[in-house]
């Protein structure tokens, strides 16, 4: 009896100190860098769902995110329309629906940049002046070019909505049929 009341405290000893050790450590994959990689990129919108609406747009790394300026034509004149980041850098469907939904990496609620949540990808309403023209000079916050990172814009797409944006209507805000898309790409 005695072995057994010596082999059963030895056990115990033997169970906890296993259970305090630290596990065997995997190697861990590559930290994705949350700054930009990139110094510039273009958009170049097309057309879609039968509009005659295009533009150019330079994207520049700025402190904190992204500056985006550029010119967009064809517009109604005096027409307010919605304008986003989209998730998928594909505007091959004629309505631009390959674009995906709204760039929204951290599940947000679609709202007014801002102003409270909102996706990424959203921005102001862009404002047509009398010959359907709207420049575009928008400060988008909290995204990356290039590197990977889940806030990276680099690679997804550019959409301007026939429609106002009206920040409130869940998931995109009543925006419109899509008017015109252009793939981000990296220049620099």
């Amino acid at each position: 009896m005695r072995l057994t009341h010596l082999l059963l405290p030895l056990s115990a000893a033997v169970l906890l100190a296993a259970c305090g050790s630290t596990p065997p450590t995997r190697p861990s994959a590559p930290a994705v860098p949350v700054v930009s990689t990139a110094k510039q990129a273009e958009a170049n919108l097309s057309p879609a769902s039968a509009s005659i609406v295009s533009g150019r747009l330079a994207l520049v790394v700025e402190p904190g995110g992204v500056h985006v300026t550029g010119l967009i034509g064809g517009l109604q004149p005096l027409q307010v329309a919605g304008f986003h980041v989209h998730e998928r850098g594909d505007c091959s469907a004629v309505d631009a629906s390959s674009a995906g939904n709204h760039f929204n990496p951290a599940g947000q609620a679609h709202g007014r940049a801002g102003a409270g949540a909102h996706h990424l990808g959203d921005m102001d309403n862009l404002r047509a002046d009398a010959q359907g023209r709207a420049n575009v000079d928008v400060h988008l916050k909290g995204v990356t070019l290039g590197g990977g990172a889940a806030t990276d814009i680099a690679g997804r797409s550019l959409v301007v909505h026939a429609n106002a944006d009206d920040y409130r209507s869940q998931p995109a805000g009543n925006a419109g049929v899509r008017i015109a898309c252009g793939l981000i790409r990296v220049t620099r």
